[in-house]
């Protein structure tokens, strides 16, 4: 199922939506096709087109500012996928998350108690604070006002050429 960036009025990324939504909207009046694949063709009785790559909302979607959902893929964009006691970007996969106030110590697990933590600190801290470790954390963790650098989350292998001019890239996610 091939995929389509759709972008708000002022091109700013909204969201993606499989092809026959693209289609539909355009039909109805609602989007505007901004790239398309030359290859591809949708074809119709009275009607083909070329396959759009990128559509553009005619009217601009108020996006509201809903709070960020707690999960630990959000905790990690928060932090940068830095280990908050070493100061340490890693990848995904060698992160963990730390409670600052250990849960046997009453700690709850929330925004404001959890930190972006890689094994060896982990390990090292285990059920103390971090005072008591002796460790000192990059800073105190918070309830982020948004992430959008995790807001639009795409969902293809390999994001198509006329997707990059309306995407915005934080670093290598091999880094």
């Amino acid at each position: 199922m091939a995929s389509v960036l759709m972008l708000n009025a002022d091109y700013m990324p909204l969201r993606t939506v499989n092809w026959q939504r693209a289609v539909t909207m355009y039909f109805q009046g609602k989007v505007e096709v901004v790239a398309d694949r030359e290859d591809r063709w949708i074809r119709g009785l009275t009607v083909t087109i070329k396959m759009p790559l990128v559509v553009r909302l005619l009217q601009y979607a108020r996006v509201l500012n809903k709070r960020v959902q707690f999960s630990r893929r959000n905790i990690y964009a928060r932090d940068r996928h830095i280990c908050q006691y070493c100061a340490v970007k890693r990848p995904e996969a060698e992160l963990t998350f730390d409670h600052v106030i250990p849960r046997s110590h009453g700690g709850r697990t929330a925004w404001e108690n959890i930190v972006t933590c890689c094994a060896v600190c982990n390990l090292k801290k285990g059920g103390r604070t971090p005072e008591q470790a002796r460790m000192r954390l990059v800073r105190r963790p918070e309830a982020p006002a948004a992430l959008p650098q995790v807001t639009l989350r795409v969902t293809v292998k390999i994001v198509p050429d006329a997707w990059r001019q309306f995407l915005y890239w934080y670093g290598d996610e091999r880094d």
